[in-house]
């Protein structure tokens, strides 16, 4: 029997329609029904290709005895975060500040009026049963007391959210620089660009640690602070990082595209979902890198761009032309299961002498770098004999086709659709693949004629169907700027006009004329919190994504005005 979620669109949502427990999705029926009965709301926030909210689902969300919990003392709602990033937004910064980190699947607990008193994340089915126990007592003898905590979270976070950004910059001479007019100059970029190749990860390329995630947007700047400036020191970091990348288990040697992040320093294995943001911006650096990298750098950036943009076109392709949102970790419950190999496998397709220069060619050892004996495949080095391993990777590709597939959450997000299509445009232009043109024009167009309804924005559709959420701050930005590209590439001047139409509204919608945006529109529904992202995450936020979109269509337009609101845009969050 199925809950309340087998009506909805989320992919992930409907992964939880059989479930026990009584589910609703986010709203104020639900709140309401909290309200009415005068109990705590439980929120699960997570999304369709996350391996930890498949776990906790199949060990408490699908148990009998936490249904029975859930349903005497809370309200259960499930929330999509790829739907809902701004419910997701606002209570992350909550999980964040209460337990000094965050992830999936997020666990709060909410007053009737949505204010947190508890918040984390993955819970195994004894501490949450033990979690529930312990808060539907507290609510009962001390109400009070709860309701007092939860509306001092928010009140601490309301504090922190209208604090200055970060304490500003300082010039050489150590006197502090202020925020104005300006501020984001030659020697702001210098140290920024300093800044981040002084973290270079010089063994195994990329930035930073365990875990190790694509620094897309990061190596984006350095390259075009390369382009700028002729500075030879972040073109190097942004080519011993991509080649790194492409050369590891993060990278799907066979198909194409990268996994979310590496758990490793070396980038050998992948937490195995893929993502359409990653993926997109990742074939824009890519093809940059393609064309602006050395000699060394460019066959190989060419040959990632190839072939992540195949992947985009053949994996994550939908049928009104555009692009689902990821696929899955797991395969069957088990994470990997698709792309993993042995050295036995490898002969068993490709025979016992090729299987074993395979194995060699691939990393792919008794031992496993993975679990269980198996390897994920790397190409450290490039074959000796092109054409064998064109071969080779053919009947690998082949033979993977016939395993278990991961599965594919098919939702289409406005916001990581737009950057696939700036991608896919830039790319085609670049490399003269006039397909990949065709193919991002397409997706515009349904974008255009499916997500834009009475002149506003929604955030995702899927099979034809648009969603009821409204578009945020970031769906602007990215859409904006995509049609600016496809208008830079094709010189058809009606994407100009359809991108001056929802920058306009966007500009009405999310901004107060100081340059500084909030995720959500002013006539939006309220939440607890109203989101406001100073910095990127794994994609650009809604400042970055409508600032880049005030400069290009600016640049584009020839508008002063949309020139001066981009350095307003960018100087607002220039400390």
């Amino acid at each position: 029997m199925a809950n309340r979620l087998a009506t909805a669109t989320s992919p992930y949502l409907l992964q939880h329609q059989h479930n026990p427990v009584d589910w609703w999705e986010w709203g104020e029926e639900a709140f309401a029904e909290a309200r009415r009965r005068n109990v705590p709301v439980l929120l699960s926030v997570g999304y369709a290709a996350c391996h930890w909210c498949h776990v906790m689902a199949h060990e408490s969300f699908e148990d009998e005895q936490v249904a029975a919990a859930l349903a005497a003392d809370y309200v259960a709602v499930k929330v999509d975060r790829e739907e809902r990033p701004d419910v997701d937004t606002v209570y992350m910064s909550a999980t964040t500040a209460m337990t000094g980190q965050g992830g999936w699947p997020m666990t709060c607990l909410l007053t009737p009026e949505g204010e947190p008193f508890w918040a984390g994340t993955y819970l195994p089915k004894p501490q949450f049963l033990q979690l529930l126990s312990a808060a539907a007592h507290a609510w009962r003898e001390r109400e009070d007391e709860v309701r007092q905590g939860g509306a001092h979270v928010v009140s601490v976070l309301r504090q922190a959210q209208d604090a200055p950004a970060a304490e500003a910059p300082a010039d050489e001479d150590g006197q502090q620089r202020l925020a104005q007019p300006g501020l984001v100059d030659p020697a702001a970029l210098r140290g920024a660009a300093q800044a981040l190749t002084a973290g270079e990860d010089r063994r195994h390329g990329g930035l930073g640690s365990v875990p190790k995630f694509p620094p897309s947007m990061a190596l984006t700047f350095l390259l075009a602070h390369h382009v700028r400036t002729g500075d030879a020191q972040p073109l190097a970091v942004v080519e011993r990082a991509a080649t790194a990348m492409a050369r590891g288990g993060i990278y799907d040697q066979l198909a194409g595209g990268f996994a979310r992040y590496s758990v490793d320093a070396a980038w050998v294995v992948p937490h195995f979902e893929k993502m359409l943001y990653d993926n997109a911006l990742l074939l824009r650096l890519y093809a940059r890198v393609a064309v602006h990298g050395g000699q060394h750098t460019r066959a190989l950036a060419e040959r990632v761009t190839r072939e992540t943009a195949e992947f985009l076109l053949t994996d994550l392709l939908t049928a009104e032309g555009g692009f689902a949102s990821s696929l899955d970790a797991d395969t069957e419950g088990r994470e990997g299961l698709t792309y993993v190999w042995t050295p036995g496998q490898l002969r068993e397709v490709l025979g016992a002498a090729d299987g074993g220069r395979a194995a060699a060619l691939l990393s792919v050892t008794p031992e496993g770098t993975f679990e269980h004996g198996t390897s994920t495949l790397q190409l450290r080095a490039d074959p000796d004999d092109p054409q064998w391993w064109a071969r080779t990777r053919s009947r690998l590709h082949a033979a993977r086709q016939e395993r278990p597939q991961p599965g594919r959450d098919d939702k289409v997000v406005t916001a990581w659709n737009g950057l696939a299509v700036a991608a896919l445009a830039e790319a085609g232009w670049l490399l003269q693949e006039p397909a990949w043109v065709t193919a991002a024009e397409r997706c515009a167009r349904h974008l255009l004629r499916l997500h834009v309804v009475d002149g506003r924005l929604r955030r995702s559709s899927r099979d034809g169907a648009v969603g009821a959420a409204g578009a945020v701050a970031e769906d602007y930005g990215n859409v904006v700027e995509a049609l600016d590209v496809l208008h830079a590439v094709t010189t058809d001047p009606g994407w100009l006009r359809q991108a001056d139409q929802l920058l306009r509204d966007a500009l009405d919608r999310f901004g107060d004329g100081s340059g500084e945006f909030t995720d959500v529109p002013a006539d939006g529904e309220r939440l607890v919190l109203t989101p406001r992202t100073r910095a990127d995450n794994a994609e650009p936020s809604g400042q970055s994504a409508l600032a880049l979109a005030l400069a290009t269509h600016g640049a584009l337009s020839g508008s002063g005005e949309l020139l001066a609101l981009a350095r307003a845009a960018t100087d607002a969050m220039a400390p």
